[in-house]
């Protein structure tokens, strides 16, 4: 049997992770290589390409929506992820407002808007209606992968 892509229950170990990342130097070709890498990934969001959001993350990588304590493991369960986000807000659209670039990885603000097509996490039943929301994602960078190792996404919805 297949190990399911999703899970309910998110387990925060980042005391260790956070101590041994704000210990790292910032190399400028690693800066230059983090930050091409979100580039081609936010390329890859906006176009809907599922295979190139996949070439930006490790095998193991872990999408976790960490306000609703949902997570999906590996790159079969980023692919879950993205279709059923893509699903849900099919017309979806990330309005930047901020990033931080570092050794650690990117962090970014946007305000998100899309059409409400379908269920999704534990969203009121769908209406069609242009949703907006706040959104801070966290993209944890792989030194060893030069990838990314999923997304800790968290939002706000009106």
């Amino acid at each position: 049997m297949q190990p399911n892509p999703r899970t309910a229950v998110v387990t925060p170990a980042l005391a260790d992770g956070a101590r041994e990342s704000i210990r790292r130097r910032m190399d400028p070709d690693e800066y230059h290589a983090i930050r091409q890498l979100w580039i081609a990934h936010s390329i890859g969001e906006e176009a809907h390409d599922i295979p190139g959001l996949m070439a930006t993350l490790t095998e193991d990588c872990v999408y976790t929506v960490a306000n609703k304590r949902v997570s999906w493991h590996s790159k079969a369960g980023a692919t879950q992820f993205y279709q059923q986000l893509l699903t849900t807000f099919p017309d979806i659209h990330f309005d930047l407002q901020n990033i931080v670039i570092g050794p650690q990885g990117v962090f970014e603000e946007a305000f998100a808007t899309g059409t409400y097509q379908s269920q999704w996490l534990d969203l009121p039943s769908p209406n069609g209606q242009q949703l907006e929301f706040a959104v801070t994602i966290l993209f944890p960078w792989d030194p060893k992968q030069y990838l990314f190792i999923g997304e800790r996404i968290y939002f706000h919805m009106k």
